[in-house]
């Protein structure tokens, strides 16, 4: 059974970050995690993308679901594990090789899911997966899963603990990788506060761009602060 569930979308930056930094925990407690769906165009399905988001939310959101069903199909044939593989190939390229590789992406999640598959070594063909709605079912239903879980007013990660009785809460959403040190103690103070009964939230808006080079923040950088409400960054004049 899995210490952690860890619920992402492949297009959301900060489950990316979090996720490297839950990867680096793993590989010194031995930890296992199932990494698990939760789809921000599903979430968003009743909103207006033009006057709640700023441009390019809803393309994003978009290949994100359709990555999304490519990784629903990796688990049918490859398990947890190739789920695991896939997600650290898709947020290495979409993150982590500069922004060419992010617009890439979003304008033809097909092309790039065939060259995620590959270096993850997995099937190429399961990128045939982006265009059909054989697993948004599964997709929803983890999705719904997520937030009974925390509640509705969340985001991107939601990390449930010790499932399936321990707590799941939204977040922690972190701009810069700890180090390997630093991402223990972090975990340690984390977990902490996911045990004390009756514990719901801390909560801070303003949020830096996170050290990703695909958001023009290298490592050993630190990225603008912006104002995030209600899921995503605040427009100048809101």
């Amino acid at each position: 059974m899995a210490d952690l569930h860890f619920y992402f979308d492949p297009v959301c930056p900060f489950a990316w970050m979090t996720s490297k930094w839950v990867r680096e925990v793993a590989s010194q407690r031995s930890y296992e995690v199932e990494w698990r769906f939760i789809s921000l165009r599903m979430v968003n399905a009743e909103v207006d993308y033009a006057t709640h988001f700023p441009p390019g939310y809803e393309q994003s959101h978009s290949a994100g679901l359709a990555l999304l069903r490519v990784a629903a199909e990796v688990r049918r044939h490859d398990g947890p594990a190739g789920v695991a593989r896939l997600y650290a190939a898709v947020g290495a390229g979409i993150f982590e090789e500069g922004r060419t590789s992010q617009t890439a992406a979003l304008a033809d999640p097909r092309v790039f899911a065939a060259a995620a598959l590959a270096f993850a070594g997995l099937r190429a063909d399961f990128a045939d997966a982006v265009d059909t709605a054989a697993h948004d079912a599964l997709i929803a239903a983890e999705t719904d899963e997520a937030l009974r879980l925390t509640g509705r007013d969340v985001g991107t990660p939601i990390l449930h603990f010790d499932p399936p009785a321990g707590t799941a809460l939204f977040g922690p959403v972190i701009s810069r990788l700890p180090s390997p040190e630093s991402a223990v103690a972090l975990w340690d103070h984390v977990v902490a506060l996911s045990r004390f009964p009756g514990f719901a939230e801390l909560k801070r808006s303003l949020r830096e761009v996170p050290q990703l080079p695909a958001l023009g923040v290298d490592p050993g950088q630190v990225g603008a602060e912006e104002d995030w409400q209600q899921g995503h960054r605040r427009q100048t004049g809101d």
